[in-house]
C-alpha cells in the first residue's frame, strides 16, 4: 500500500522541522517560499512539447555519462532536485523509492533523478533514501539552465542556511548556490516532454499519482 501522500509528509515534516530551527529562522523560509509563489514558474520553463537536450551527466561515481545514455531511448520521469542537504528532497525521493519506481520498472519508464551537486552529494541522495534508480549531477546546473528552472536561496535564507551549519555552494559541483526549480518532466522516446510540473515552492512536490496518471495518458 502506497504511503502518505507527500503533501501529508511535507506538513508533518515542516511541523517539526519549525519547531525544531524557532521562529525567527522560520520566518526567514516562509517569506522566500512567498516570494517565489508571487514570482510564478519562470515564462521560459520547459512544458509539454519541449525537446530536451541531450547534456553530459555524471554518475556517483563521477563517471561521465550523458541523459540519452540513461534513457537508452525509453520513456522517462526526470527529476530535478535542489540536493542532499534538502530534507524535502531526500523526502521526495524516498517515496518515489517506494511508490513510484516499482510501477515504472513495470512499465518500462525510466526513473532519473538528477541535481547540481557533486557526485559525493548524489552518493548521499542515494544512501539518505535507498535510492535504486539513477541519481546525476548537472554539474553547473546545464540540462536546468536549458530547461530554464534554475534559480537560487535568497540572500536571507542563504544566512539562515549558514547558521544552520551548510552553504549550498558547499555542495554544488560549481561552487555557486545556483538550484534547479523541484521539477518533474515526463519525456517520450524522443526526449520531448509530454509531462512536466514544476515547482516554485520547494516545499511542494509532484505526487506520485499525479506522474503516474501522466504516463498512463502518454501510454494510452
Amino acid at each position: 500500500m502506497p504511503q502518505q501522500s507527500l503533501a501529508e509528509q511535507v506538513a508533518t515534516f515542516t511541523d517539526g522541522f519549525a519547531a525544531q530551527i524557532g521562529r525567527e529562522l522560520s520566518a526567514v523560509f516562509d517569506e522566500e517560499q512567498a516570494e517565489l509563489r508571487t514570482a510564478g514558474v519562470p515564462s521560459g520553463a520547459a512544458d509539454v512539447g519541449t525537446h530536451v537536450p541531450d547534456a553530459t551527466l555524471l554518475t556517483p561515481s563521477g563517471a561521465s555519462t550523458s541523459l540519452a545514455a540513461e534513457l537508452g531511448g525509453d520513456p522517462g520521469v526526470v527529476v530535478f532536485y535542489r540536493g542532499a542537504w534538502c530534507p524535502y528532497c531526500n523526502l521526495t525521493l524516498r517515496t518515489y523509492q517506494q511508490d513510484l519506481l516499482p510501477e515504472l520498472d513495470a512499465r518500462g519508464v525510466r526513473l532519473i533523478a538528477i541535481s547540481p551537486q557533486t557526485p559525493e552529494g548524489s552518493e548521499l541522495a542515494i544512501a539518505n533514501g535507498e535510492l535504486a534508480f539513477a541519481v546525476l549531477s548537472d554539474p553547473g546546473n546545464v540540462l536546468a539552465a536549458a530547461l530554464g528552472i534554475v534559480t537560487a536561496p535568497s540572500p536571507s535564507a542563504r544566512e539562515a542556511h549558514t547558521s544552520l551549519g551548510f552553504d549550498v555552494a558547499d555542495s554544488n559541483a560549481d561552487d555557486t548556490a545556483q538550484i534547479p526549480f523541484p521539477s518533474v518532466f515526463l519525456v517520450d522516446g524522443e526526449r520531448v516532454v509530454r509531462f512536466a510540473d514544476v515547482h516554485v515552492d520547494y516545499t511542494t512536490r509532484t505526487e506520485v499519482s499525479e506522474i503516474l496518471a501522466a504516463v498512463t495518458r502518454v501510454a494510452g
